[in-house]
């Protein structure tokens, strides 16, 4: 019942991470990137706040060892979010887009090394399949300028090895902390840092009294939102659960789905326009996430069948 659930959520990661593009893109246009993330994490904080204040979730961080739990924040949302949001500045989103597909992959070697969890040769092959099909919706898109900036290549990788020590070490923690005990503390080192960040920003420009100015766009109080509350306490909440439940290979795979939600999310709200080949390489994402999954439930009845 466990393990069913944990699939729940993560369809329901990929689904809200998918639309989160269209949203955050949104944002985009009315606020710069640290403002847009400082504004995300502050509303997730008092979405927290008020849920803690009012008794509908229990928060109870005395006489553990926070230490590994602010690295996991410092690890993601806050190294993560910045290495994600300069590559895509110094490179290009189609190298980008390729390099985050290879966030399973990380996972499930760091996992191997960390959490001593092996995937089957089966499910390895299935997570490489959905890696492919991630390759292949971007690949076919064009106008990518692979290793063109080799720096900025270099700092999305650091993006990608960020997700990867998440979701190892995230699942470790879950030993220690609740889900919801996780995404808190994640949620007040995002919110102290990006809008320290933005400040800092602000001052310099010498326009820190406009700070709050952007609140009065309808498109950008949207799109913090969805991003504060689906994307940041709904969604983190739910990949945490995932991760305490699932191994982290498994668990990583459904990254690679929240591509086939973001085409969705593109082509029913955003307009944009539908290829054959988003069709193909959703279809190898959708293998890879069955296949994942499916080979390790039959692992784990052969498990029980030795025993």
């Amino acid at each position: 019942m466990a393990k069913n659930s944990a699939l729940l959520a993560g369809f329901g990661v990929a689904f809200i991470f998918g639309f989160s593009f269209l949203f955050t893109k949104q944002g985009l246009c009315v606020l710069v990137p640290f403002h847009l993330l400082g504004f995300r994490f502050g509303l997730a904080v008092a979405i927290f706040v008020v849920l803690r204040l009012t008794g509908l979730v229990k928060i109870d961080l005395k006489g553990k060892n926070l230490s590994m739990l602010l690295l996991l924040s410092v690890i993601e949302p806050v190294v993560y979010f910045i290495c994600e949001t300069n590559g895509i500045k110094m490179t290009s989103s189609s190298e980008t887009g390729m390099m985050i597909a290879m966030v399973p992959v990380v996972t499930t070697l760091l996992g191997i090394a960390f959490l001593d969890e092996k995937p089957s040769p089966a499910q390895m092959g299935f997570i490489l399949l959905s890696v492919a099909g991630v390759v292949f919706i971007v690949a076919m898109k064009g106008n990518m300028e692979i290793g063109k900036n080799l720096i900025g290549t270099f700092v999305v990788l650091g993006a990608v090895v960020c997700a990867g020590t998440y979701n190892v070490l995230s699942r470790k923690l879950s030993l220690q902390f609740s889900p919801v005990e996780i995404t808190y503390v994640m949620m007040w080192v995002g919110a102290i840092v990006f809008n320290g960040i933005s400040v800092v920003q602000h001052i310099s420009q010498g326009n820190l009294q406009q700070y709050f100015a952007p609140l009065g766009n309808l498109k950008a109080v949207v799109s913090i939102v969805y991003l504060g509350f689906l994307s940041s306490v709904v969604a983190y909440f739910l990949l945490n659960f995932m991760l305490s439940k699932l191994e982290a290979a498994r668990s990583s795979v459904f990254t690679n789905l929240a591509t086939v939600f973001s085409i969705i999310a593109g082509v029913t709200l955003g307009h944009e326009p539908f290829y054959w080949f988003n069709v193909v390489g959703g279809i190898m994402i959708l293998l890879g996430v069955w296949g994942t999954n499916y080979y390790s439930k039959k692992e784990a009845m052969k498990s029980l069948n030795v025993s």
